[in-house]
């Protein structure tokens, strides 16, 4: 009978430390994917305009496995890249995230790419109409035209 109660309370023990365990696993899966489409939007501290899953810096890694860490913990995409943004600065995102000066830092660009087609077209119109009515300079009179002639025949014969 003792046996019996003994194997009943080891398997009782195991059963609750199984349990345990199991309720203390994390129950969110976070995989590479999921760490890599957080990290494409973010750059790396070390080098320049390489984006952080990309980059093979021991920064690099220690950034994807912290993203890992913070999915783990629940945190959303957003919440990660302002949690970043706060930390090392705007530098790691490559747009502002002020909705103002990010207009500005994507219109400004192509607003002054407009005003230098626009002037370029301008400078070919008018350089195009100058060619047209520029004045022709007359031809030289028909005694001046003689007296080179001869002259240039008295070059040349010496």
């Amino acid at each position: 009978m003792r046996r019996i109660g003994m194997f009943f309370t080891i398997m009782l023990f195991t059963a609750l430390v199984v349990g345990v365990s199991v309720a203390q696993d994390d129950t969110t899966n976070v995989t590479d994917d999921d760490v890599n489409a957080i990290a494409k939007q973010l750059y790396c501290p070390v080098c320049e305009n390489i984006p952080l899953d990309t980059c093979g810096t021991a920064a690099c890694e220690d950034w994807r496995y912290e993203i890992r860490l913070q999915l783990s913990e629940g945190m959303t995409q957003q919440e990660i890249i302002d949690d970043f943004v706060l930390r090392f600065g705007e530098r790691v995102v490559g747009t502002p995230q002020d909705p103002t000066l990010r207009a500005l830092s994507l219109v400004t660009p192509w607003f002054i790419a407009l005003i230098a087609a626009v002037a370029a077209i301008y400078g070919l119109i008018r350089w195009r109409k100058e060619d047209k009515t520029k004045n022709l300079e007359p031809l030289p009179e028909t005694s001046n035209l003689s007296n080179l002639q001869d002259l240039l025949e008295r070059d040349l014969a010496e």
